[in-house]
């Protein structure tokens, strides 16, 4: 006799869905497996689904009951997810994965790396994590927070594990956003086996939320950072505390929109009022030695606005941003490049050093003018940032 048992769903169909698929399961004591598969690729990959869902449902232990997929032309790492987020939601592998193929792991990302824009991905639609790299930015974000709705956090979870493993996001640095503590402690329980490069943290008031996450990255094999995101007036007081709480803190960024709903003002594109904590974020950054990454900017229809705005985050002493849309990339990084003028400079003022040093001298010249020790790191250090970014080529070539 089969025990009544709660029937589990995850993914999204309909004619609008693309890249994802839907699957039901419906558990049983007895009778194996059976599929219903509906894709308009069957003929093509009819055969490949039906042996994934045999593969997956082992790993889980899973040996009766009834699939149903509706397949709107997902990927292998995401129909995978959705199996194993129906099979959990109905009540079974609660303990246990079913991991796609990896790719080889890459290099592990640099303290210091380029983080000029960061592009969000919702967690819960994999149709944006396919091509996002192609928009080159620094970083993608695997967003688990605001993006993704209360009820699908758990299935999200586990598509944000398997695209890390299964995608190939490079050149970008791989982040994820996890939830606010403790919610988010769940989230790195699930995507720390799929080693992402950094971790951002939301809605940190206090450095021991920092510590809390540290202890949890302490534990896997790969170096992860941290990139606290500053949302409070409270957060913003406690910049510099935050920023020197973990070794692994690598930058602190700011969410205006929940900073600006704290304060009780409104938030403007030319961002007044939030101009006291942004620059306090930029000071605590340099004093703690990280980066210092604004915030989004909302209207992602207005690139005039988009670029006066990053260029005035880049005069304040911000690093980088946040993007919203693949069409901000761009425009940011045009706002971030140094001025032609100020790279010349630079230039001149690196190579008068090389000279200095080569004939043994203790001070640096340019034409008449003594040039200052910090003048000469500046100068330098935008140099390397332009080599880095493509302004330049590589010293050599």
């Amino acid at each position: 006799m089969t025990t009544a048992r709660a029937r589990g769903e995850a993914g999204r169909k309909g004619d609008d869905v693309r890249s994802d698929c839907y699957v039901a399961f419906e558990p049983a004591d007895s009778g194996g497996l059976a599929l219903d598969l509906v894709s308009k690729v069957e003929p093509y990959y009819g055969e490949s689904l039906r042996e994934q869902v045999t593969r997956v449902a082992a790993d889980l232990g899973v040996e009766h009951g009834r699939f149903r997929i509706e397949d709107g032309g997902a990927l292998p790492f995401t129909v995978a997810a959705r199996l194993e987020a129906a099979v959990k939601r109905a009540g079974l592998a609660r303990d246990r994965t079913s991991l796609p193929e990896a790719l080889p792991a890459g290099e592990a990302s640099s303290r210091d790396r380029t983080r000029r824009s960061r592009l969000y991905l919702p967690g819960s639609e994999p149709k944006f994590f396919v091509n996002a790299r192609l928009h080159g930015p620094d970083a993608v974000i695997l967003d688990l927070e605001d993006s993704v709705h209360p009820g699908e956090k758990d299935a999200a979870r586990i598509l944000v594990r398997n695209a890390l493993l299964a995608l190939d996001f490079s050149p970008s640095e791989r982040m994820v956003r996890i939830n606010q503590l403790p919610l988010g402690i769940e989230d790195l329980d699930a995507v720390l086996p799929a080693r992402p490069d950094l971790v951002l943290i939301p809605k940190v008031e206090r450095p021991e939320q920092v510590v809390e996450v540290e202890a949890k990255l302490r534990a896997g094999r790969r170096e992860v950072w941290i990139m606290p995101i500053l949302e409070s007036a409270l957060g913003v007081e406690n910049a510099y505390a935050i920023a020197r709480a973990s070794e692994r803190v690598v930058a602190l960024t700011i969410g205006i929109e929940d900073y600006t709903a704290d304060l009780g003002v409104i938030k403007t594109d030319e961002g007044g009022e939030s101009e006291y904590a942004r620059r306090r974020l930029v000071n605590a950054a340099r004093a703690a030695g990280v980066q210092a990454i604004d915030s989004v900017f909302g209207d992602v229809g207005d690139m005039e606005g988009l670029l006066r705005y990053g260029k005035r985050s880049r005069a304040m002493g911000f690093e980088g941003m946040g993007c919203l849309h693949p069409r901000q990339v761009r425009v940011i990084h045009e706002a971030f490049a140094p001025p032609a003028d100020q790279l010349e400079r630079a230039l001149r003022i690196v190579e008068a050093f090389r000279e200095a040093e080569a004939k043994g001298l203790g001070v640096v010249s340019l034409g008449s003018k003594m040039i200052d020790p910090p003048v000469v790191k500046r100068a330098r250090k935008l140099v390397e940032e332009a080599r880095r970014t493509g302004l330049l080529p590589e010293e050599g070539r």
